[in-house]
């Protein structure tokens, strides 16, 4: 079912959370491109977002939180000058790879005792968020053609494997979200998207990019 966060959230929310208690997947906005998403602690809906991908666990999903506080709840050994990143850039496109809980009991695939954390700058998709908790979540696409930057675009390539399409316009940005690994010595990055170089310095000035 498609349904439209502008004219119609309370619905869209109530249809978006029944659907992720589900263990079903549903298409949301970001401020970045489209995401399609799955309950983070069920590793069977997680399983099949990685399907209707065509991805392998080799391949996890980040995680989508709706405020910075709960990292603390996911999350071990976040140095200082990350929490004061997060501070400023977020909600925003930027997601962290930090260490994971070791008491979570979750299965996102073969993270290594990592997981990739991010909170949205798209306030309607927060509040879907608050309502389901922490959602799996990755681009609303096939692997291997580019990300869905509509609902439509969404929709014609993940069809059926879907429950819930919420739709919220055209994409925030066409630009996706800088990714940053900070469980290692060096803080490195390991894609370059939103959020520049520049701007990570002023956190930490060690910051490196990952070998091409």
């Amino acid at each position: 079912m498609r349904y439209d966060l502008e004219t119609n959230f309370e619905d869209s929310k109530e249809a978006a959370v029944s659907a992720i208690r589900a263990g079903e997947l549903v298409v949301v906005p970001t401020d970045t491109v489209y995401g399609v998403a799955a309950d983070a602690f069920n590793a069977a809906a997680v399983e099949r977002l990685l399907a209707a991908k065509g991805r392998t666990r080799a391949m996890p999903p980040p995680v989508l939180i709706y405020d910075a506080a709960v990292i603390d709840a996911l999350t071990i050994d976040v140095p200082n000058w990350a929490r004061n990143m997060i501070s400023e850039l977020w909600p925003g496109a930027l997601t962290l790879i930090c260490r994971s809980q070791p008491s979570l009991t979750w299965d996102l695939g073969e993270t290594r005792g990592t997981v990739a954390v991010r909170v949205p700058d798209h306030e309607k998709t927060r509040e879907v968020l608050k309502a389901t908790g922490p959602l799996a979540v990755s681009s609303a696409n096939t692997t291997g053609s580019p990300a869905a930057n509509s609902i439509d675009e969404a929709e014609t390539m993940l069809g059926q494997s879907v429950s819930v399409f919420l739709d919220g316009g055209e994409a925030g940005s066409t630009v996706a979200s800088t990714i940053l690994d900070i469980t290692g010595s060096t803080p490195t990055v390991v894609r370059l998207g939103s959020v520049s170089l520049d701007d990570l310095h002023r956190f930490n000035n060690t910051i490196e990019m990952a070998p091409a």
